[in-house]
């Protein structure tokens, strides 16, 4: 598919992204000397930056490609909450956020000096049962509109509902693609494709001796969980895409890695995104590959725009 048939065919796409988000506080800063209090530098904060994550960077991934993406979600009903659905509508993204006032929102908080991150802090709390309820049905209500389901799993509870969600997601005939957490994946049976990094497989499988072995084991949980693909990325050694028809593999790109923050996020955005455009999932994982290589090299939870994809 030409790259100006492609663009067209990716704002027609319509995306529906569910799971955990989360608001990323950037705060940096210059170190010239250690405390008095306790052997610990001290950071003299200059400027302060947010930004959206986890679940909310996954959907303005898809935005900043030319996408159209829904983020369907809860925070809690407090200042993060608001500034994270103020994040993401002002990137493309249509929020549907479910307030729970007995949650604090989910925010990671960087200190950075001189490039370096010094500490993260988090603050997290686990949705209600009450607003999760609610949160299922607008999903429920929102499949038909969408051509591709995303669930971004970070082990924060909003996806406590995944089995119902898988289900009626392939009984919609929409293809769900999820980025996995733990070292259970039992949960995730049915779905078209999972999207681990080589050390969450790691979790799942056990240690691989050679890329055969690791095809072995990944062909195995294929199978076993009922999946379409399963898509690992490999970090300096690229992605690889396990089908029932064999694997295909395709080489980083990434020329400078300056913070792999988000690139998972970004890796499964551009998938579902071009999967949802008409392209097969071997073309839509060389794209992904393609999209980690420009975010790996900018700092935090980042996005590879239009313009960076189809230029680069």
């Amino acid at each position: 598919m030409k790259h100006d048939s492609l663009r067209q065919s990716l704002a027609r796409t319509r995306v529906l992204v569910a799971g955990d988000v989360m608001l990323d506080r950037y705060w940096f800063g210059d170190v010239e000397r250690i405390s008095p209090e306790a052997p610990v530098p001290v950071a003299l904060v200059r400027r302060t930056e947010e930004r959206a994550g986890g679940a909310a960077n996954v959907a303005r991934n898809i935005a900043a490609i030319g996408g159209r993406a829904t983020l369907l979600s809860v925070v809690g009903a407090d200042e993060p909450g608001a500034a994270l659905e103020r994040l993401v509508v002002e990137h493309g993204v249509a929020a549907s956020l479910f307030r729970d006032a007995s949650i604090t929102t989910t925010v990671k908080v960087r200190v950075v000096a001189r490039q370096q991150q010094l500490i993260r802090l988090d603050f997290e709390y686990s949705p209600s049962h009450e607003v999760l309820a609610a949160t299922l049905d607008a999903y429920l209500a929102a499949l038909a509109e969408h051509d591709v389901v995303i669930l971004s799993d970070y082990g924060k509870g909003g996806l406590t509902h995944v089995t119902t969600m898988i289900e009626a997601a392939r009984a919609a005939g929409k293809p769900v693609l999820i980025d996995p957490k733990g070292d259970d994946y039992s949960r995730y049976r049915g779905a078209t494709l999972l999207t681990p990094n080589r050390s969450e497989l790691r979790q799942v499988t056990g240690k691989w001796r050679d890329d055969a072995d690791l095809e072995a084991r990944a062909q195995a949980l294929r199978a076993d969980l009922a999946l379409d693909a399963l898509l690992v990325t490999r970090s300096e050694e690229g992605m690889s895409l396990y089908e029932a028809g064999g694997a295909h593999h395709v080489p980083t790109v990434a020329r400078e890695v300056y913070d792999v923050s988000g690139a998972g996020d970004t890796v499964i955005a551009t998938l579902a995104a071009m999967l949802g455009a008409g392209l097969p999932l071997a073309q839509a994982m060389e794209w992904s590959n393609r999209a980690a290589g420009i975010v790996v090299g900018k700092l935090g939870t980042a996005v590879a725009t239009a313009e960076e994809l189809f230029d680069a």
